[in-house]
């Protein structure tokens, strides 16, 4: 097998058809033996309707079901672990990123590459995520040091050996994109179109979209506990200065100043309480994802494989 569209779904019933259609249309014209490997994620419209139908007329289309939503990285990594694509290419289901510039990642690819990420052009998003997204992104590339600017598009071209690598890994969190760039020898990014959603609405709200930066930032790097750290040193010396400055006063203007200091010992209490509350969330944060490591639990359960007979007892 020489390629494998790894697809993410849920609830992306009305635009199932139209994505199947546009990416049988660009991977028929590549003359490469190819899949399309369509992972449902739990949806309760009729996303599994749709993909169960066109696995019986379309040989190349191979649908996962997952019994119940497990969120979107989980599902690619089912998918992966059904691909048998020498290069492997995750998209979005709701076709914001065109199937259309595939063959431009595949090009990449050819040329030696392992990884090919993108970054989308024009973003159809609203001001809010975009910005949020930038300061992420900026921020990835500080801690990881490698000099990519779009993590959060899913269109994303990887080679056989780092697919495999990331199938290795045991982290309870997987965020794919920087996963891979740590295992990539020779990675690089394209530009790529970015359309406006023509159905359904985001799957990712403001509290998954906190989560899912909170997993990326955890994931990868212990930055935060040395934020942390830092934090609570820079609090130290500004309660030191801050009752320096208590003593000062209290020798040159009296008891009677600033109110005998009640509000000022009340405002640095709460500074410091704030500090030791975030250094424990942050602890927190780790010490979860370490149970979850310990607990050793799969990422996804595949309720059922609809497609090729030689895949369905995978």
């Amino acid at each position: 097998m020489d390629l494998s569209l790894i697809i993410p779904v849920f609830n992306e019933g009305k635009c199932l058809d139209n994505l199947i259609q546009r990416c049988l249309s660009v991977c028929r014209p590549l003359g490469q033996e190819f899949e399309i490997i369509l992972v449902d994620d739990g949806s309760w419209d009729d996303s599994r309707k749709i993909i169960e139908a066109k696995s019986a007329i379309e040989a190349e289309v191979l649908g996962i079901f997952l019994n119940h939503n497990y969120g979107q990285h989980a599902a690619v990594m089912a998918g992966f672990a059904q691909a048998q694509g020498e290069i492997l290419v995750t998209l979005d289901a709701d076709l914001q990123n065109p199937p259309e510039e595939i063959p431009r990642l595949l090009e990449k690819i050819n040329l030696g590459h392992d990884v090919v990420g993108s970054v989308r052009r024009k973003r159809q998003d609203t001001k809010f995520r975009t910005t949020v997204s930038h300061w992420v992104n900026h921020m990835v590339r500080i801690i990881t040091k490698v000099n990519m600017h779009d993590y959060g598009c899913m269109l994303r071209a990887y080679r056989r050996p780092i697919v495999e690598a990331l199938l290795a890994c045991r982290d309870s969190t997987r965020f794919i994109p920087v996963l891979a760039n740590f295992f990539a020898v020779n990675p690089v990014e394209i530009d790529v179109d970015h359309a406006q959603r023509d159905t359904g609405d985001s799957k990712y709200n403001i509290f998954r979209l906190i989560n899912l930066y909170v997993d990326l930032l955890i994931c990868m790097s212990t930055f935060p506990l040395r934020l942390a750290s830092v934090a609570g040193i820079l609090m130290s010396f500004v309660g030191l200065a801050a009752g320096l400055f208590l003593l000062c006063g209290r020798f040159f203007f009296g008891s009677i100043w600033a109110v005998d200091g009640i509000f000022t010992v009340f405002s640095l209490e709460f500074i410091l309480l704030g500090g030791i509350y975030l250094s424990v969330g942050i602890l927190g944060e780790y010490m979860a994802r370490l149970y979850n490591t310990a607990r050793n639990r799969p990422l996804y359960c595949i309720q059922r494989v609809v497609g090729r007979t030689e895949k369905d007892n995978l």
